[in-house]
């Protein structure tokens, strides 16, 4: 059995007069030990996916899913008190802003202690021990003296290093780590993930990997869900998916990658912008910013479905082999469409 099972999962938030769709029908699954990347633009759902699994979607939002499931625990049926056991014990997640997420009136030693107090029998004393080992496992010098500094005292670095103690602090099965190297310089982002990648390997962790940079992924991750507009648009092995993308958003994606321009010519980019409530596409969602998109694809909504070892959600999908059969059969249809 799959250490995680999410199965057509939804989240949405009511608006005036709409609804919000943040994540449609997403399905995922996570062995013990594994890393998963979830990758795409700034509003695809990924970090409100990995929310709703830890049950953080405040009221008006609403959690619906044929299958939330983590480690045989069922996260739709269980109670608040079963939750809040799991939750920084098994199931730990590293937020996106460590300046925000930690307490800027309490100290790091208070905040480190307090989250083993609640999920581990340990003493105070043993606590505080504890706590000072996690803060030199994950590299801060001067361990102990710096349990007494504040959030402010501390580097964003040293903040991220912290929140990564705090997380790690239960030895939790599960890690999510969502966008753990934000507005970090590049030398700190490199020991960041070499930190994340050492402590998944020595604790058999599974990691879920929240992330815009493609190269992050390449490196870490053994698998790449990508998200657009709350949806799962393709699924698939890492080495696979940089070698032969199947999706047009995939392909997108990784030709936008600096190491894919050419010398003096400007970057690739994606026209458009990820939809939002009041222009949500009536077919498939990435339809108007797809440089392949016909008639059919405007019009009717693809299924998530399996594909060469893994999964994708196109009608047109880029290794099919009648893919240019079946463009060329809807293209004239969307031309008579347009004149009309």
């Amino acid at each position: 059995m799959p250490l995680l099972e999410i199965e057509d999962l939804h989240v949405e938030f009511p608006t005036q007069g709409s609804v919000m769709h943040a994540v449609e029908g997403v399905s995922l699954t996570l062995e013990q030990g594994e890393v998963l990347g979830i990758v795409g633009e700034s509003g695809s759902g990924k970090s409100v996916t990995m929310m709703a699994l830890m049950g953080l979607i405040a009221w008006p939002g609403r959690v619906r899913a044929k299958t939330l499931r983590f480690a045989g625990n069922d996260l739709l049926g269980i109670s608040h008190k079963e939750r809040r056991r799991l939750v920084g014990k098994d199931m730990a997640m590293i937020f996106q802003e460590p300046t925000t997420s930690l307490n800027p009136c309490f100290t790091i030693g208070y905040q480190l202690v307090e989250a083993l107090l609640q999920h581990s029998p340990l003493d105070k004393k043993g606590a505080h021990r504890q706590a000072i080992e996690l803060l030199e496992q994950v590299g801060i010098p001067a361990a102990a003296s710096r349990m007494n500094d504040y959030p402010h005292q501390l580097s964003g670095g040293m903040n991220q290093r912290v929140m990564i103690a705090m997380a790690i602090s239960c030895n939790p099965r599960l890690l999510i780590a969502d966008e753990p190297t934000t507005a970090l310089d590049v030398t700190i982002q490199a020991q960041i993930l070499d930190l994340l990648r050492n402590l998944q390997k020595d604790r058999g962790m599974a990691l879920v990997l929240i992330t815009h940079n493609m190269g992050v992924v390449s490196e870490m991750a053994q698998r790449v869900a990508v998200m657009y507009a709350g949806q799962v648009m393709e699924q698939q092995r890492v080495d696979k998916l940089f070698a032969e993308p199947q999706h047009p958003y995939t392909e997108a994606l990784l030709a936008a990658l600096p190491e894919q321009g050419e010398v003096g010519h400007r970057l690739a980019t994606i026209p458009g912008v990820v939809p939002g409530v009041f222009d949500r596409p009536g077919g498939c969602l990435f339809a108007p910013r797809c440089a392949y998109a016909t008639a059919h694809s405007q019009a009717a909504r693809p299924e998530l479905r399996a594909w060469q070892g893994g999964q994708v959600r196109c009608h047109y999908p880029l290794g099919d082999s009648e893919r240019g059969v079946k463009m060329e059969r809807d293209k004239p249809v969307r031309v008579q469409q347009e004149v009309a």
